[in-house]
């Protein structure tokens, strides 16, 4: 998984609530602000941090995703605005967390990671995601723009579905839920990968089989990493152990149980993996059996015919069939007839 630790050593020493962007993605600063309710719907893309103070006690719901975290004064304003605890901002900012909940007061502090396949490297690509729920908004913090939301604010803005009926809590449902089915488009291609592995791995195994198979247990790995933290959280919430988790506690369930289904998945990748590599070696193993045969088959049909002509290149000067005219044809036909009895009896037995 590609996953960049420049930044991380800027940690190090500094007291807490100290904020420091922990990355090294430098998109532009952009903050996409969503709010709507059962009839009214306003999507506006925004540069000042100030204009999202007018949707803070909105009785509508507002979805506000910022873009962009190398911007820490634009965080750190935003987290003044809405009272958000220092050590969520260094949070925030701190790209290498584990997932994991945290519960406030006035809102819900969410940490989780979001995957992608790349299909040219092979390779799971990470990104973290932090989410903010309040009463009446929803605040989703990330590195870089991806489309993955995208089918999100297409049902906001055409109206599909329960979601401009429900609260804020059903939308962080849902932001959560499409990063869970994404989990299940790379297990599709995982699944695929691993169905060629097992193909190259009987039929033509090879030292670059071996490495496209660790590259697989590491995807496996870092996947598990990502889904185990993920299903604790679900949990969590699926309990609505907050007054901000009003309508939403069912259908976390229904997302907890795809995690689960999810990691089930990547164990029975994870075993399938490792029988691979058992596999490799039994195919070189045997690989290598075949070959020694059909030597040993050579070596055992020349030791005979070598046995003779080491006789009959002694050159002693009394060795009678030296003088006998037919002597070198026969020996010829004799080695011809033990090298060709030899063979006969090796297929009768079917070593060959």
């Amino acid at each position: 998984m590609k996953k960049s630790k420049k930044g991380i050593d800027k940690k190090v020493g500094t007291p807490p609530e100290t904020l420091i962007y922990t990355g090294d993605k430098r998109e532009e600063f952009e903050i996409t602000i969503t709010d709507y309710n059962a009839t009214e719907y306003k999507r506006i893309k925004v540069k000042d941090v100030d204009e999202c103070a007018s949707f803070k006690d909105s009785s509508t719901v507002t979805w506000i995703d910022v873009v962009g975290l190398h911007r820490v004064d634009a965080v750190e304003k935003i987290g003044k605005i809405y009272n958000l605890h220092p050590l969520v901002l260094e949070d925030i900012l701190n790209i290498h967390q584990r997932a994991k909940i945290e519960y406030f007061e006035d809102y819900i502090f969410i940490v989780l990671k979001m995957l992608t396949y790349d299909d040219k490297s092979h390779e799971i690509e990470s990104e973290q995601i932090s989410m903010v729920l309040g009463d009446s908004f929803v605040f989703t913090f990330r590195e870089r723009t991806l489309d993955i939301f995208d089918p999100i604010r297409e049902r906001i803005e055409n109206n599909r579905g329960a979601i401009r009926k429900k609260g804020a809590d059903y939308l962080l449902h849902a932001l959560i839920d499409i990063i869970v089915d994404n989990y299940y488009v790379i297990l599709e291609k995982l699944g695929e990968e691993i169905e060629s592995l097992e193909s190259e791995v009987v039929t033509n195994p090879s030292h670059d089989t071996v490495q496209a198979i660790h590259k697989f247990k590491s995807n496996l790995i870092n996947m598990r990493r990502s889904a185990w933290p993920l299903r604790e959280i679900l949990s969590q919430l699926s309990k609505g152990d907050s007054h901000l988790l009003k309508e939403a506690p069912i259908y976390f369930r229904d997302v907890y149980d795809h995690t689960i289904q999810a990691i089930d998945t990547v164990e029975m990748f994870r075993d399938m993996s490792s029988s691979l590599l058992d596999i490799y070696l039994s195919s070189i193993s045997n690989k290598t059996n075949e070959i020694m045969k059909v030597l040993t088959i050579i070596a055992t049909i020349f030791i005979p015919l070598t046995l003779i002509a080491g006789i009959y290149g002694m050159n002693f000067k009394y060795m009678p069939e030296l003088g006998w005219k037919y002597g070198y044809p026969l020996v010829l036909a004799v080695m011809l007839v033990i090298g060709i009895g030899m063979v006969v009896y090796f297929k009768r037995k079917k070593w060959m």
